[in-house]
């Protein structure tokens, strides 16, 4: 599972996402999974994800994976009443922006990869499309 050994503090404040594009080009793959909005995707939809894909491509070619869940999520227990500060770290999520590269994948036929492509964004819950280098 994808997420840090040390952060600077246990609890963050949920924040916004911003439009920004530092990550909007294919870097390392012919072909690429991006984003079409602003959200937040947790650790085990990334994981879900790579996975889809690794299968898909039977082992074959290269995955990068563009997105480090490294924000811890809290939540209550249920029952409780309000109040008494914030809750306990449960999961991870990763911050993404719009027109974010999220995954990139090399060496495998444009085909393949559209249909990994489609069955990776299955798992995440955000809109996605996919993208070829040109």
């Amino acid at each position: 599972m994808l997420y840090p050994k040390r952060t600077k503090f246990r609890k963050y404040q949920k924040g916004r996402s911003k439009g920004s594009h530092a990550a909007a080009q294919l870097c390392f793959g012919k072909y690429g999974i991006k984003s079409c909005e602003a959200g937040r995707i947790s650790y085990q939809g990334i994981e879900a994800a790579r996975r889809a894909i690794t299968r898909k491509f039977r082992r074959n070619g290269q995955i990068w994976v563009r997105v480090f869940s490294d924000i811890p999520i809290t939540s209550k227990p249920t029952e409780v009443r309000m109040g008494k500060g914030k809750g306990n770290p449960t999961g991870w999520i990763a911050r993404v922006s719009q027109g974010q590269i999220l995954f990139e994948m090399d060496g495998v036929s444009l085909s393949n990869a559209q249909a990994a492509a489609t069955l990776a964004s299955h798992k995440l819950c955000l809109s996605t499309k996919f993208v070829q280098w040109s």
